[in-house]
């Protein structure tokens, strides 16, 4: 076996392979998928000196454990977080040598939910529809990582490193969405409507890959009846029975049959990405552009 790998010492509690996504596939049913922060994992790549497209891994909370057979350049970016190599502390969003058979941990989240590992070379797992993407709902993609997996590695590009450290934003102390409103706002009493746009909500603890799930005011539907089956984008705003809004995330499912009440622009969804439970969110309505 190529000496181009990374072995996985602990996965954590969900650490998935991720890069720009599959879309195009919608009417397939298969979710775009991809690095729910988009910009982090970009960054993460650029410290490296990958090709933007190259695939990088996403942690969840308590990040995770690896051991390159090889020595690399690995750049840690996302949610906060410690990192050591061999027990020695390391930079944070920084490219960091990490030499053949050393470990690399990448620690729990001090803020924000998720951070992205990049390796020189990038993680080249077999693609599926020209994506290496983790895809939660389908199945698609390698699955998540488990403590003594295997992943390889590709060759350096011989591209250069444009930065050797970067600014992020912080995880958001309170989420800001904006959203346009409908396509099916009008199933809503002109009430639910009004609360969903002035209202704060909190980020649900059962948030996932899928969506980012909200508890606050239940919004009240003026129609009581069956809505057929519509495609679903990503950002949709899905008010389920509970009336809930809950804000669909990159492995949202492609059809539903709940009303929409908006769409979230999608600047804006990298920061859904970090937002821990509890956090405050507020939907903000503006115009089709």
């Amino acid at each position: 076996m190529s000496d181009r790998a990374l072995f996985v010492v602990r996965a954590g509690a969900l650490t998935t392979v991720q890069d720009r996504g599959r879309p195009g596939h919608a009417h397939l049913g298969v979710p775009r998928s991809g690095a729910l922060d988009g910009p982090a994992a970009a960054l993460a790549n650029r410290l490296v000196g990958n090709l933007p497209e190259s695939a990088v891994l996403e942690t969840t909370l308590n990040g995770c454990a690896l051991r390159p057979r090889s020595t690399v350049t690995v750049a840690v970016t996302g949610a906060p977080c410690p990192v050591a190599v061999d027990g020695r502390p390391a930079s944070w969003a920084a490219p960091v040598h990490v030499p053949a058979g050393a470990l690399l941990t990448v620690g729990a989240a001090l803020s924000g939910v998720r951070s992205y590992v990049a390796v020189s070379g990038g993680v080249t797992v077999e693609p599926v529809l020209g994506s290496r993407s983790t895809d939660l709902l389908s199945g698609l993609g390698p699955p998540p990582l488990t403590d003594g997996a295997i992943l390889p590695l590709g060759s350096p590009t011989p591209l250069p490193t444009l930065v050797d450290t970067a600014p992020q934003p912080a995880p958001p102390a309170e989420l800001l969405l904006r959203v346009t409103l409908g396509p099916r706002n009008d199933w809503f009493t002109p009430e639910a409507v009004r609360d969903f746009t002035t209202r704060t909500f909190r980020v649900s603890s059962a948030s996932n890959r899928i969506g980012l799930r909200t508890e606050g005011p239940a919004l009240e539907r003026r129609l009581k009846g069956e809505l057929p089956s519509e495609g679903m984008v990503l950002g949709a705003v899905q008010v389920p029975p509970d009336g809930r809004p809950v804000v669909f995330l990159a492995d949202h499912p492609t059809t539903g049959g709940y009303p929409v009440i908006g769409v979230v622009r999608a600047p804006d969804l990298p920061a859904a990405a970090q937002a821990v439970p509890g956090t405050p969110v507020r939907f903000l309505a503006v115009r089709r552009r």
